[in-house]
């Protein structure tokens, strides 16, 4: 009787070993350069806006955390809102890429007048051109998220 206890701890603990699951690295290593394309772009559109609005100090901050929080949900819904399919953890979407995202921010926040003349001031172009510029960077151009698992 022993032995048929032992044999069934045996075949649970390889059953349990068999459960564990792997994810594909290359799959996690693509969905990473989504997520750091995706910061870096949106950063450096976002530095040119809060430039051109005039943003400066805590002001400019906010806006660059603002920027990034709606870069984190767009991501999550490119994800479908199942982020374990695509990442390992939920801080690969919320914080990776957060602070070059902030360099590069402050570059072109600082120094928006080199794009001043490649951007209109009305609110209504600003506002279409984000629109725009999210739809194309996180939906659509080089987001293909690849299953993990």
């Amino acid at each position: 009787m022993g032995h048929n206890e032992s044999g069934g701890s045996e075949k649970k603990s390889s059953e349990s070993a068999n459960d564990l699951q792997t994810f594909n690295a290359e799959n996690l290593q693509s969905n990473m350069k989504v997520i750091y394309y995706s910061r870096t772009f949106l950063s450096i559109i976002g530095g040119v806006i809060a430039g051109i609005l005039g943003f400066t100090g805590l002001t400019g901050f906010i806006f660059y955390f603002l920027i990034m929080a709606i870069t984190s949900l767009g991501l999550v819904g490119k994800a479908k809102f199942s982020v374990h399919s695509y990442f390992d953890s939920w801080n690969r979407i919320i914080l990776d890429g957060f602070f070059g995202g902030l360099m590069s921010f402050v570059l072109f926040w600082t120094y928006p007048s080199f794009f001043t003349l490649l951007l209109l001031f009305t609110y209504n172009f600003l506002k279409s051109m984000i629109a725009t510029i999210f739809k194309v960077v996180i939906l659509k151009a080089k987001c293909e998220l690849h299953d993990l698992y």
